[in-house]
């Protein structure tokens, strides 16, 4: 969970003030920066944390907010990929979600074939709605979610950079915006070479060859 710290500056020369934000840092590092801060007593009034979605919390707001952080899942980082074979009008979804939850880190690996898919391009929406339908079932919600994908059209669809022609692109792009909303997640869209996304690929390839997988791993024990 990053945050960026603000803070009304006042000079010793003239008592001039201004407001200085800094980078994004984590939670945990940024409440140290700020008390450093205060300590130069030039500080006008205590140093606060805007998070990505323009919430603004107190020291005491943030540090009861990252203890409830800590039993949630955080620090999510999904990928997802749609496989499409237009013979059979099947896709194939492939997503890939590492969080982190109480202390631990987990993996959670899920595919799915969906019939009557017109396009490649809708096959990698359903696997982005199928990595949202997961989030949600995971509990994830109020965090930034880093969202992975070879999908150039489906990143550029979210951002608004490329236009929509299909209509059932367009009904996508509503569902996905709304789900994410009804999360209230803030997504952060890493398009990948597809070199870079084998494993969902993997996923979203066993899924069309009708191999149904679905695990949830503990990554930082020694099995």
């Amino acid at each position: 969970m990053n945050v960026r710290i603000q803070w009304n500056y006042r000079s010793l020369v003239g008592k001039k003030r201004t407001l200085f934000t800094s980078d994004p840092v984590s939670a945990q590092d940024a409440l140290i920066f700020a008390a450093d801060i205060e300590k130069t007593g030039r500080a006008v009034q205590p140093p606060e944390f805007v998070a990505d979605n323009g919430d603004i919390w107190t020291r005491k707001e943030l540090e009861k907010l990252l203890k409830k952080v800590e039993t949630e899942p955080h620090d999510i980082i999904a990928y997802f990929d749609g496989g499409y074979d237009r013979a059979r009008r099947m896709a194939g979804l492939g997503v890939v979600i590492y969080f982190e939850q109480d202390g631990s880190k987990y993996r959670i690996r899920k595919n799915e074939a969906v019939p009557s898919i017109d396009s490649n391009n809708e096959a990698e929406y359903a696997a982005l709605w199928l990595l949202l339908r997961e989030l949600e079932l995971l509990g994830a919600h109020h965090t930034s979610v880093i969202i992975r994908g070879d999908s150039q059209v489906v990143f550029n669809q979210l951002t608004g950079d490329w236009p929509v022609y299909e209509e059932e692109e367009n009904r996508w792009l509503d569902r996905i915006e709304a789900k994410l909303s009804e999360l209230d997640l803030t997504p952060k869209y890493e398009p990948l070479p597809r070199t870079e996304n084998k494993e969902a690929d993997m996923l979203a390839g066993q899924a069309l060859a009708g191999e149904c997988i679905q695990s949830r791993k503990r990554l930082d024990i020694h099995e």
